[in-house]
């Protein structure tokens, strides 16, 4: 789960670390009074789950009461567009004091599944251009695998700054990593770190992303999700118990197991197209779970077919074709819909489809299924 980058801060401030003060806006009515008072220059900045806002239009300096609101006006409501995360509306905008900036650094914690440990990501190049960084001059850029006698300093020490600032910066990554751990966060990332004239070391951005899977320990983490900030077809999955995640393709997938699912989108891809979406039903599926997913699936105005991968154990092949019989009937879907199913009752599950006086193609196998996706 991502939460916006306010409230991240107020995390941050939880555990000890240095951020500007700022002062959240969402409502246009409410723009000129809540300036009215702050300080400036000031920063003005979209509130939205995406990284490269700035480079999009959504983080902009005003140096006075009148250019502050005439920029917060600009951005709060607008479309902000990126690379990272599409087309997002502007909700909410941050009105934050402009910091004498000396030196931007990038930090962050993320969990090294290779490594079962949370990694160290540092660098003395923050800032906007930190991903071109990466890939031209990833000298620059220092990991450290956080384990048994983990000692921070050393890796700090590498990028020349003085004894004073070392410190400061040591700190911050203790408290980050203190933060990850009791609030079960697979990133936290601050870009920039930033050192001021005044040789203070302070937080300017903040991203933490959280493991859905331990959410229900942490009830004040839940409470600050963005609904608004969803994708409407994951969250729509999530309500119905589905595990679905949109994608850019046209080929709508059903499949019973992450790794048939993985699996089954290679497929896709080697048919010339691209899957819609990443859907398991899981291995008990009903038959109105079934229908929810066929749902959720033509819901989505790109969908040229769907593409039913299903491997018969605990959910039997016969059960399967029942349940998608009755969605289909029931939902009056238009596209194409191509089977491939393996495992127990897979011969009576064809053929309750095939005699089912719908529009099925049942493949038998996968070299099968890309032929036919080929055609669409």
């Amino acid at each position: 789960m991502k939460i916006h980058e306010y409230q991240a801060k107020e995390l941050f401030k939880q555990y000890g670390i240095k951020v500007p003060a700022s002062i959240l806006c969402e409502k246009k009515e409410d723009i000129e009074e809540t300036i009215k008072n702050f300080m400036f220059p000031c920063v003005i900045k979209a509130q939205v789950h995406s990284g490269a806002r700035g480079k999009a239009g959504g983080v902009k300096i005003a140096k006075n009461y009148q250019d502050a609101v005439k920029t917060a006006n600009e951005i709060l409501g607008m479309e902000l567009t990126s690379k990272q995360a599409g087309t997002k509306k502007v909700n909410k905008i941050l009105i934050e004091k402009a910091v004498d900036i000396d030196k931007e650094l990038y930090l962050s914690l993320t969990f090294d599944r290779a490594n079962e440990a949370i990694a160290l990501i540092i660098s003395n190049q923050g800032g906007m251009d930190i991903e071109e960084t990466a890939k031209t001059s990833p000298d620059k850029i220092c990991t450290q695998l956080i384990k048994d006698n983990f000692n921070p300093l050393q890796t700090v020490k590498k990028l020349g700054y003085n004894d004073e600032i070392n410190s400061q910066i040591v700190s911050v990554i203790n408290s980050l990593y203190r933060l990850s751990k009791e609030k079960d966060a697979l990133l936290v990332e601050i870009n920039p770190l930033v050192i001021t004239k005044q040789n203070e070391v302070i937080a300017l951005d903040a991203k933490i992303n959280f493991d859905d899977n331990a959410l229900f320990r942490h009830e004040d983490i839940l409470a600050l999700k963005d609904e608004k900030e969803e994708n409407p077809f994951e969250l729509q999955a999530q309500k119905e118990g589905l595990n679905y995640i949109k994608l850019n393709g046209t080929i709508g997938c059903m499949v019973n197991g992450a790794g048939l699912a993985m699996a089954t989108m290679d497929v896709i891809r080697l048919s010339g197209k691209e899957a819609a979406n990443f859907l398991d039903v899981g291995g008990g599926a009903s038959s109105e779970k079934i229908e929810k997913a066929f749902k959720l699936l033509i819901s989505d105005e790109n969908l040229e077919a769907v593409f039913i991968n299903i491997f018969g154990g605990i959910l039997r092949c016969d059960f399967l074709a029942e349940g998608v019989k009755n969605a289909i009937q029931n939902l009056n879907i238009k596209v194409p819909v191509i089977v491939r199913m393996e495992g127990t009752n897979k011969e009576i599950g064809a053929d309750i489809l095939n005699h089912s006086g719908l529009k099925f193609t049942v493949v038998k196998d996968l070299n099968e299924a890309i032929e036919v996706i080929k055609k669409i």
